[in-house]
């Protein structure tokens, strides 16, 4: 079977189409009718990330807790706040159960191309270059969510990192972006 013939800047469109579709009206909403909700602990979580993000600072955030504590809760809650900004916010989980639970979200290992033998690199990286559809999304993000990152291999977030760091040309960790890991680390 012959593969359609379509440019990188086609795929690349329909990649940032599909991250700004969102509702913002709906978006907006949600976010007023929930941060009330939100307990002193967890509203002092989002308050903190939401000022990282409107800062622009990135850096290396981990929201910690066991089960049903309402990790997900506030990871959606924070994805809402941005993407109803205009902003990209990228949601990924480790298993495709905890991925549906994300509103957009992906399984890690598909969205940034993780390799398949990860014990096997010594220096991973993810197969994504910056003139890549997801390249050019990775640059212009301004959030990545990772929730159950404690079921990924370490190599995973050493290959995001190193992808990152080439693809923003910034040496910073994780190129500067803001990434969120969520899980239970007991």
């Amino acid at each position: 079977m012959i593969a359609p013939n379509r440019s990188m800047h086609d795929a690349f469109n329909q990649e940032l189409n599909r991250e700004l579709q969102y509702n913002v009206d709906t978006l907006q909403e949600f976010v007023r009718n929930n941060v009330p909700l939100l307990n002193e602990q967890k509203k002092q979580i989002y308050e903190t990330l939401m000022q990282a993000v409107d800062n622009n600072t990135g850096g290396l955030f981990f929201l910690d807790a066991p089960g049903e504590t309402g990790k997900t809760f506030v990871i959606s809650l924070i994805l809402a706040t941005i993407r109803s900004r205009c902003y990209i916010a990228l949601a990924l989980a480790s298993s495709g159960t905890a991925a549906t639970l994300l509103d957009g979200g992906g399984t890690a290992h598909s969205a940034l191309k993780l390799p398949l033998n990860l014990n096997t690199i010594d220096t991973p990286t993810c197969n994504i270059s910056q003139s890549s559809a997801m390249g050019k999304l990775l640059m212009q993000c301004k959030l990545i969510v990772w929730d159950e990152c404690t079921m990924a291999h370490k190599k995973s977030l050493e290959a995001l990192n190193f992808t990152l760091k080439d693809l923003r040309r910034n040496n910073n960790i994780f190129g500067g972006l803001m990434i969120l890991l969520a899980g239970d680390f007991r």
